[in-house]
């Protein structure tokens, strides 16, 4: 007994150490939940709470409110302690929502989250009803940030209620079995899931899994042969579906990528495409690649797939450049309006419109001047030489 205490004050004196450090609202918000609850359990809360409301009758609403006002200071403080990024979060909160509300009953599949994000966005930036504040923190999330919206959009809010009616029965379970620390473990992701994407990394999703595992199995040999079939199942699954060789193989042709080139590392990309052609990151730069060696219409072929698989508005920005150096004046113009919604706080896709609006074959005087006026005024994230190279050579085109 002594030495599961010394083991158990120095794992936590360790999660101690780490919270504070990671500077992660989710995890302190999780931890104090959870604890507390574990707390309460262990020493009967809801008996206590009840002869204390009894016998203190008068002081009830007193305390009440005084704690509802020290919890919403504290969310307050919690929400300045990083305002930038929580406005982030109510944003995207807001457009997965809409795209929700899109498809609420089938979703968008499996690794659909990203395509339906970015579609949504585009949407709501192109309606013109947003604020400073949202054009700011927009970007170009992989994950929702809140694991419940995340099942909704890539398989349905019916799906949804399936998976929280399952966690809801292993969590009675729990209890019925006395199983209060794992109890309070599912809690603690629970609580994290709300603000963050744990269910996205393979290490915290067994770790649920295993926790549910153990609030189920109690004494039972059924249910434990259950879960050992479950995880020679997912194991079977992940070691078929292993990426490892490939992406080493990717890291090799990305370095020839990176240091300019092209050729010799579309012949790498070629050869990986099988393998890693759902992978966002890998379709844009193969497709960079082509366009960078003036296969335009390859390269837009495989931005197209891209943008199954990312919302990033570079995509949209190549797409652009492609059809522009086709002749496809009408339908660059598209693309690169679509990049300006889908990311208005972006200084990029307004000068390529500069530069497709100054085509002798397009020239569009009216529109260049706007677009010219949002380079030169639109207040950048990061002040780069990029921004002043774009400037200089905006006025050049004015001129």
């Amino acid at each position: 007994e002594q030495g599961k205490y010394y083991i158990s004050s120095g794992v936590l004196l360790l999660i101690f150490c780490v919270l504070p450090a990671g500077m992660s609202r989710s995890a302190w918000l999780a931890t104090i939940v959870s604890g507390l609850w574990i707390y309460g359990m262990h020493y009967s809360w809801g008996t206590r709470l009840r002869k204390m409301i009894k016998r203190y009758k008068k002081r009830v609403f007193p305390v009440a409110a005084i704690g509802g006002v020290i919890i919403a200071a504290s969310g307050y403080a919690l929400f300045f302690l990083k305002a930038d990024s929580a406005s982030g979060r109510l944003l995207m909160w807001k457009v997965t929502s809409m795209a929700i509300t899109e498809s609420p009953l089938t979703g968008y599949g499996s690794d659909g989250f990203v395509h339906a994000y970015g579609m949504a966005q585009e949407k709501y930036f192109a309606n013109a009803n947003y604020s400073e504040t949202e054009e700011w923190v927009a970007g170009s999330p992989e994950y929702a940030f809140n694991e419940y919206l995340q099942v909704a959009v890539e398989y349905g809010i019916p799906f949804l209620f399936v998976v929280l009616l399952v966690i809801a029965f292993c969590f009675w379970r729990g209890i019925t079995e006395k199983q209060i620390g794992i109890c309070g473990g599912v809690i603690s992701v629970l609580v994290f899931a709300l603000s963050s994407y744990p269910m996205q990394i393979p290490g915290f999703a067994m770790t649920f899994y295993f926790l549910l595992a153990a609030c189920v199995i109690g004494r039972s040999k059924v249910a434990l042969l259950f879960f050992i079939l479950m995880i020679a199942l997912l194991g079977a699954y992940y070691w078929k579906n292993n990426q490892y060789k490939a992406c080493k193989e990717w890291y090799r042709s990305k370095m020839l990528y990176n240091i300019g080139a092209y050729q010799a590392a579309k012949e790498g990309y070629e050869k990986l495409y099988p393998d890693l052609k759902t992978r966002g990151t890998f379709l844009f730069e193969y497709g960079h690649c082509l366009h960078k060696l003036k296969e335009y219409d390859n390269s837009t072929r495989l931005m197209q797939e891209a943008m199954k698989y990312t919302c990033d508005p570079m995509v949209l920005n190549i797409i652009g450049k492609n059809y522009q150096a086709t002749g496809e004046y009408e339908e660059a113009e598209e693309s690169l309006i679509r990049s300006t919604h889908r990311l208005p706080g972006r200084i990029y896709p307004y000068y390529l419109l500069v530069k497709l609006y100054a085509e002798s074959e397009y020239r569009q005087p009216e529109k260049l001047k706007y677009a010219a006026e949002v380079v030169l005024t639109k207040e950048p994230k990061v002040q780069s030489t990029a921004v002043k190279e774009m400037r200089a050579e905006v006025q050049k085109y004015l001129k």
